[in-house]
């Protein structure tokens, strides 16, 4: 058996995977990441010490050690930043997927290895395996697809699955939940957060407005021609296929297409000018195969 860190968020599905590690026979230390600071908002939004207090109790009733870790600088570094950068270029981020490669399995394993552990695991649903012919490791969809969390995951290097335990994945969220009520676990009944954790209410708007608002300006909405049909908000509060909240009544359903971070451009057409024969991509990661051949 091996000595395994598990991430806490203090929720119901990493309490669950604790103890089932506990359960198969491993050595279980709970570490719980601060990531993004609250201040100010503690008495009306406890968030991340609500988070830490929970965790802890799970640990304390499963009986093993809780450790909190403080890498909000490198969380802003990373993700934040990756996060802003990626709208004002007239790309929608997706800050879960960042975080996942280079914070919860990049530096949290670091920590990780630091406190003597061999493994680190969470509460995804989703699964690891190694593949016999080619060795490698590969990442599959938990059994639960309601539930499933494997696209989070894809930017996993092969250095990082070949540490990471999924206890979940053979689970349905429902067998989890019920799990937890029969331990007595506090936060049996903990709802589910939905959104990214470092925008409040969800608004990244508002959290785009503070951060940085001098980048922000005006521009024109324009057909697929070139032609002007109005003025947006800013570049970065739009992405492509969205239709609603553009503030024009041009007499048909009208979509965005394309957006020119150069010119600080909106263009817009009708659906089906949201087909495309092609597709540009970047930052890929074939899991089961070192490199694409073509």
């Amino acid at each position: 058996m091996a000595i395994v860190a598990v991430a806490m968020s203090g929720g119901v599905d990493s309490s669950v995977a604790a103890y089932l590690l506990q359960e198969a026979g491993h050595q279980v230390i709970g570490l719980t990441m601060q990531l993004w600071s609250e201040q100010g908002k503690e008495k009306e939004k406890p968030g991340f010490w609500k988070a830490v207090e929970d965790a802890r109790q799970v640990a304390d009733r499963l009986g093993f050690p809780h450790y909190t870790l403080n890498l909000q600088e490198s969380f802003e570094q990373e993700v934040v930043q990756y996060f802003i950068t990626e709208y004002l270029q007239g790309r929608t981020p997706n800050p879960c997927v960042v975080c996942n490669r280079r914070i919860k399995f990049g530096l949290l394993i670091e920590h990780a290895r630091s406190l003597g552990a061999e493994f680190i695991a969470t509460g995804h649903y989703a699964r690891v395996e190694q593949d016999k012919e080619t060795g490698r490791y590969v990442l599959l969809r938990g059994i639960d697809l309601r539930k499933d969390q494997s696209y989070f995951l894809y930017g996993l290097s092969q250095e990082q699955l070949r540490y990471i335990i999924f206890p979940l994945g053979l689970y349905l969220k429902t067998n989890i939940r019920q799990l937890a009520e029969r331990l007595k676990l506090n936060v049996a009944d903990k709802p589910e957060s939905q959104e990214v954790c470092f925008i409040e209410n969800n608004n990244y708007r508002e959290f785009l407005k503070q951060r940085v608002a001098s980048q922000i300006r005006p521009g024109p909405f324009l057909d697929q021609q070139g032609r002007w049909l109005g003025q947006h908000q800013g570049l970065p509060f739009y992405t492509v296929g969205q239709r609603k909240g553009l503030g024009l009544a041009l007499g048909r359903p009208m979509y965005v297409v394309q957006l020119i971070p150069e010119e600080n451009a909106v263009v817009l057409g009708e659906d089906k000018e949201l087909y495309s024969r092609r597709v540009w991509a970047a930052d890929n990661n074939y899991i089961p195969f070192a490199e694409l051949n073509a």
